[in-house]
C-alpha cells in the first residue's frame, strides 16, 4: 500500500508525491539525509548499492524507474546504502530476462523508503541553482502542515557531509582475501576499503593480481611488512578531509615507493597525502555521461561520477600533475605525481556507462605494479 509523503529541502521546498519502499503505517517517517541528483538513465541497482552515496538521497532525472528489475548480479555491494529513492514513476511491471524481484521489494526488503510521483524536472533544477542541501523525507498515513514543520526543521538542522567521515562507517569489519592468482608472476595488490565497489576487485582479479582488501583504519605497517606490489585506494563516502588515518597511511606508503592508485574518495585522500586540499561543490557530480579531457593524449572519455567533494587543482604541489579535467565545469578529475608511482582518478573507471575505455587506468597501474615488482625482484638477486 502506498501512503502519502513529501519530500522537503533544507530551503522550503516541498514536493508532494506517495510513498515507495520501506514504511511501516504505525509511525510518521522522517529520514534526513544530502539530496542529490543522478543523471544516469540505467544503473538503479548499481547506485543504490554503491557506498559512496551513504547519507545521501537520490534523485533519479530518468523519469521511467524500475522497469528491468533487480537482478542477482548488479550489486555493488551486499546492501542499499542510498538513504532514499527519489523518482517520477516506479515501473509497475519488470520485463528482463534476470529479474529476481521488483524495485519497490528490494527497497522494502533493505528497509529504504523512498517516494515517487514528484516533478523530478523541477527538484533537479532547485538543486542545480542553489546547490546540493540537506532534506526530509516525510511519509505518514495522513500528512499534515506541523509534519511538514517538522521535517522542515529537520532538514534544516541536519548536519551535512562537512567533516564527516562516512569511510569507517561503511568499511569492511575485518582483513579479507578477495581473489588468489595462480601464477608465479602474480601481483600482490592491497586494497583499502572506504567503500569499495565490487567491479574494482572484478577488474584487479581480471589482471591476474592477488587481492586483498582491508578496512578503512587498517595498520600500514602491515601493509608494507607484506610488501605488495600496490595499493589501490577506493572510493567511498563522506568528506575526504576527515579521514585522517587514511591520509597519514597514504604518506607512510608515498615514502615507501608503493604504487598507489586511488579512486574517488581515494583520489581526493591521495591528493590530500600529496599535500593539495579539497572543496565541497556545489552540486557534486551524480551520473554515467560526464565527459572527461586527457591532458596527455588529447582524447575525451564519457565517464561515471559520483562524487561530491573534489581536490583543489590551485592547490597542487609542482610534483603533482594534473592529468584529466571535466568537461562540464572544468573541475580536475585526474593527478599523477611526476617522480612517485602514484595516480588518482575523480570518477568511477571499473564502471561500464557504455564504453569501458577509462579501465585503462587499471592497466597503468598494473604496469606501475609489475615495475616495482621487477624493482624488488633485482634487489633479492643483487642480495643473493
Amino acid at each position: 500500500m502506498n501512503y502519502p509523503a513529501v519530500l522537503v529541502l533544507a530551503d522550503g521546498h516541498r514536493f508532494h508525491g506517495t510513498s515507495i519502499g520501506y514504511f511501516h503505517s504505525d509511525q510518521s517517517l522522517f529520514q534526513t539525509a544530502e539530496v542529490v541528483f543522478n543523471t544516469a538513465m540505467t544503473g538503479y541497482q548499481e547506485i543504490l548499492t554503491d557506498p559512496s552515496y551513504t547519507e545521501q538521497m537520490v534523485c533519479l532525472t530518468y523519469p521511467h524507474i524500475g522497469n528491468t528489475g533487480i537482478n542477482d548480479k548488479d550489486n555493488e555491494s551486499a546492501s542499499i546504502y542510498v538513504k532514499a529513492l527519489i523518482v517520477r514513476d516506479l515501473s509497475l511491471a519488470t520485463s528482463n530476462w534476470q529479474s529476481k524481484h521488483t524495485l519497490d521489494f528490494f527497497l522494502k526488503n533493505n528497509q529504504v523508503p523512498g517516494i515517487a510521483g514528484i516533478d523530478t524536472r523541477e527538484l533537479t533544477r532547485v538543486i542545480r541553482d542553489k546547490g546540493a542541501q540537506q532534506g526530509c523525507l516525510l511519509v505518514a498515513p495522513v500528512i499534515t502542515e506541523a509534519l511538514i514543520q517538522q521535517a522542515i526543521h529537520l532538514a534544516k538542522t541536519s548536519p551535512g557531509l562537512d567533516n564527516l567521515d562516512l569511510a569507517i562507517k561503511v568499511t569492511t569489519r575485518k582483513k579479507y582475501d578477495y581473489f588468489s592468482a595462480s601464477s608465479d608472476k602474480a601481483l600482490n595488490i592491497y586494497v583499502y576499503d572506504f567503500g569499495v565497489k565490487q567491479n574494482i576487485l572484478r577488474l584487479l582479479a581480471q589482471r591476474n593480481c592477488t587481492v586483498t582488501v582491508v578496512p578503512a583504519d587498517f595498520c600500514v605497517e602491515k601493509i608494507i611488512e607484506a610488501q605488495p606490489d600496490g595499493v589501490l585506494l577506493s572510493n567511498g563516502p563522506g568528506d575526504p578531509k576527515a579521514c585522517h588515518y587514511a591520509i597519514e597511511n597514504t604518506q607512510k606508503l608515498l615514502a615507501e615507493k608503493i604504487p598507489i592508485l586511488g579512486i574517488c574518495l581515494g583520489h581526493q585522500i591521495l591528493g590530500l597525502s600529496l599535500g593539495a586540499k579539497t572543496l565541497k561543490m556545489k552540486l557534486g557530480h551524480h551520473g554515467s555521461n560526464h565527459p572527461v579531457f586527457c591532458r596527455q593524449t588529447h582524447k575525451v572519455f564519457i565517464t561515471s561520477q559520483n562524487h561530491g567533494f573534489a581536490l583543489d587543482e590551485l592547490s597542487l604541489p609542482k610534483e603533482v600533475l594534473p592529468t584529466h579535467h571535466s568537461l562540464f565545469d572544468g573541475s580536475l578529475q585526474g593527478i599523477k605525481h611526476s617522480v612517485l608511482p602514484a595516480l588518482g582518478f575523480q570518477g568511477h573507471p571499473e564502471a561500464s556507462p557504455g564504453p569501458q575505455e577509462m579501465s585503462v587506468l587499471f592497466d597503468e597501474f598494473i604496469h606501475l605494479a609489475q615495475s616495482y615488482q621487477q624493482q624488488k625482484l633485482r634487489l633479492i638477486y643483487a642480495k643473493t
